[in-house]
């Protein structure tokens, strides 16, 4: 336990979610690269802090805390901001897109960065998931896009929700990692209310920082680029 944040990342995980939502709440924090060159996530001291092998890890006052969707929602109730109050009829669309993220669109890139973990040694079988994991992916675009269409009140303003913060980088790497040359596919254009939230995230102070922070770039959600990060490896 400490009595300050500390955030165990690696640039351009999933960790940078909760690296933009702490700079977006403004709070002081220490950050602790994890090694992905070396495992170091798979360490016997990284497995006491998250027996999942994950990344991020966010040590608190209350304790250790891993699941991005989690330490979000626990930062925006604790420090009440990021997130529509419970009172707020937005409380409910926010939580269904929130938990959306998680466990719909982030699983669908998991399959496709990592299918391996997924279906097993064989290539064919990969190349296989990473299609079917493609096609989810534009699905599950065009799903979003309706949603915050009929709720735009939940993105894209002047101050970040969580929501905000979890598209952009779910967006980035869907664009930067998950398209190939042969197959094209993600046009942000062509999706109103995604391309406007991450057009405004590229003006918030918290975005700078991040792209100081990670080597993020100049445009890290509109038009990524690879990372290219003072320390440690985005692979």
């Amino acid at each position: 336990m400490t009595d300050r944040y500390r955030l165990h990342y690696a640039p351009d995980n999933a960790s940078l979610v909760i690296r933009l939502a702490l700079e977006e709440l403004g709070l002081p924090y220490e950050t602790c690269l994890v090694d992905r060159s070396t495992a170091a996530q798979q360490s016997l001291d990284y497995l006491v802090l998250n027996p999942n092998g994950t990344i991020p890890v966010l040590e608190t006052p209350d304790g250790v805390l891993f699941e991005t969707a989690a330490i979000l929602l626990w930062l925006a109730d604790r420090h009440g901001r990021l997130a529509p109050q419970q009172s707020s009829p937005l409380r409910a669309p926010f939580l269904k897109w929130l938990f959306w993220c998680s466990n719909t669109l982030q699983i669908d890139l998991r399959q496709y960065f990592y299918p391996e973990k997924f279906i097993g040694p064989d290539l064919a079988d990969q190349t296989q998931l990473r299609r079917i994991c493609q096609e989810r992916i534009q699905k599950d675009l065009d799903i979003i896009e309706r949603g915050l269409r009929d709720t735009p009140e939940l993105t894209g303003g002047d101050h970040a929700t969580a929501l905000d913060i979890y598209l952009c980088c779910l967006l980035r790497w869907c664009k930067l990692y998950a398209e190939t040359p042969e197959m094209p596919w993600l046009d942000l254009t062509s999706y109103p209310s995604l391309h406007r939230l991450c057009t405004k995230a590229e003006t918030r102070a918290s975005t700078r920082a991040a792209q100081t922070a990670e080597g993020l770039g100049p445009q890290p959600f509109t038009q990524p680029s690879l990372a290219n990060p003072p320390e440690g490896s985005a692979t």
